[in-house]
Parts: structure tokens; C-alpha cells; sequence
């Protein structure tokens, strides 16, 4: 079939047979084998040593969400990557931050990102953000047989519902479980430092500056008592990457910007080592 293709120019039978809206229904028909939850894996032997990024956090404020994550990378012990990018627009109104095994994380997401652009141009409309949220937890739970030998993959989905006109998060677990967050949520091996942190500093009138600032402060506690979660890093200028969401889309926060945020809470940190602590009533 492929010679044919290339002799005449035209696109494969699979290409113009009527479907699905799922850009992950026309893989499972036409080419199982693409699938990451499909492929065969090796006899299991032990743990299976794999880049593992941590940690992501998000707040919503009035009019939007902030998701934002930290960029080390481990494996094992070790430090695998400083400088990794762990969250990535889903489309024009939502995004997901990763945590787990990165390599499958980072092919989920691509995947994630088709199957929304493939239903918008079959249908002509995008999904609600309800409707994102069901998609992705039916990859992950695709995923499942992967996550039983370790390689897991346990995103953050965040985005801004045009319907009710507000930032919504939505969390999950390895089995595809979906669970709808409210004000804040973490996902990642620092991420029960990173909810204490925001537990103690969230209130429902942030500005977005402060939602911006809140999940950094976030980051750097769970950085604090974390080694798998790196903190703002000054000497190489890595900084958490940061994205807001609102209605008017997606937008990640200048390297200065986040700069400029970091070094005013580290600043701050050298009087007060353990962060601000929540207003007294």
C-alpha cells in the first residue's frame, strides 16, 4: 500500500473511511501498534530504571488557572535532566502538567494534543473542558499495564471552562481515575509539600499575580523537603515554568518574569527560611 500511495499521491483508505471523532479510536482501528498502552513490553525484571519528573501544582483565581511545574528530571538517586519542560498546552484553552515516567508522559501528551485538534476539525467545534478532562483519563487508563511495571503517568489537567466562565483542575490516578479539584491541587512526588504550602497561602480573591506567585512559593517548599523536586536554580537561571489560562488562552510566563518572581521569594526566604504564613483572623 505504500508504494501505491507514493506512485499515485493519494492518501491511504484508512485516511477517507468514515470514523470516529477520536483521533485514539482511528489509531486502535488502523494502527494498534502506535498506541503506547499497546506495545509489548519485556518480561518484567525488577523496577525499571526511567526519567521520572516531578513535581506540578495549579490554583485557580477569579477569571483563570495557574499550572506550573518544576524542571528536574531523576532517576533513581540520580539527576537526570535539570532542565526538563513538563508542562505543555493541551489547546488553546487547557493544559497538562506531567509527572511520572517523562518519556511517556511527554508521547501522552502529544497524543492528548491530536486526539482535541482531530475532534475540533472532524466535529468543527472543540470539546468542553468536561470532555477533555474524560479523554485523557480514558489514556491514562489505557496506560494501566505500563504503570503495573512502573512506568506511570499521573498528569495535571487544567483549563478555563468558556461555558461557566471559570479555571477548572481536574487530578488523577494511574488507573485513569479522575477526580475534580477545588482552588488548588499537586500531583508528583513533592506534591504533599507543595498542597501543605498552598493549603496555608490560598484564598479564593487571588489576583493572578499572586496565583503566579503562590505556586512558585509552592515549588520551592516542595523543593525544600524533596530531592526528587528542584527549586528555583539561579546560578543556571532554571526557573519553574509557569502558565496562566483565562479567556483569552493559554500563556506561559516570560523566563524573566518567573525570574523576577523567584528571586523576590528567595530574598524574602533569607528572613523567613520557612515562607509566609497564613493571615491570622
Amino acid at each position: 500500500m505504500e508504494a501505491n500511495t507514493r506512485s499515485t499521491g493519494r492518501l491511504p483508505a484508512a485516511f477517507l473511511t468514515p470514523g470516529s471523532s477520536s483521533f485514539m479510536d482511528f489509531l486502535s482501528d488502523h494502527s494498534p501498534d502506535m498506541l503506547p498502552g499497546k506495545r509489548s513490553l519485556p518480561p518484567l525484571q525488577g523496577a525499571i530504571e526511567a526519567p521520572h519528573g516531578t513535581t506540578i501544582v495549579a490554583v485557580t483565581f477569579p477569571g483563570g488557572v495557574v499550572l506550573a511545574g518544576d524542571r528536574r528530571a531523576t532517576m533513581g538517586n540520580m539527576i537526570a535532566q535539570r532542565d526538563i519542560e513538563k508542562v505543555f498546552p493541551a489547546d488553546e484553552y487547557s493544559a497538562v502538567g506531567i509527572a511520572g515516567t517523562a518519556g511517556l508522559a511527554v508521547e501522552m501528551v502529544k497524543l492528548f494534543q491530536l486526539e482535541l485538534e482531530h475532534f475540533e476539525k472532524v466535529e468543527g467545534a472543540q470539546l468542553s473542558l468536561e470532555g477533555k478532562a474524560n479523554r485523557l483519563s480514558t489514556m491514562i487508563r489505557s496506560n494501566l499495564a505500563m504503570a503495573m511495571q512502573g512506568l506511570a503517568v499521573v498528569p495535571l489537567f487544567a483549563g478555563y471552562d468558556v461555558d461557566r466562565e471559570k479555571g477548572r483542575i481536574f487530578s488523577y490516578d494511574v488507573t485513569g481515575g479522575r477526580s475534580e479539584e477545588s482552588g488548588y491541587a499537586s500531583t508528583g512526588s513533592g506534591s504533599i509539600f507543595a498542597r501543605g504550602a498552598m493549603k496555608k497561602l490560598y484564598h479564593e480573591e487571588l489576583t493572578e499575580q499572586e496565583a503566579t506567585t503562590l505556586v512558585i512559593q509552592a515549588l520551592y517548599d516542595a523543593a525544600d523537603d524533596d530531592s526528587a523536586t528542584g527549586g528555583p536554580d539561579v546560578a543556571r537561571r532554571i526557573y519553574p515554568i509557569v502558565t496562566v489560562i483565562t479567556d483569552d488562552g493559554f500563556r506561559r510566563i516570560g523566563d524573566e518574569e518567573s525570574a523576577e518572581i523567584a528571586r523576590s521569594i528567595l530574598e524574602r526566604r533569607l528572613q523567613q527560611p520557612d515562607g509566609p504564613r497564613a493571615a491570622l483572623l
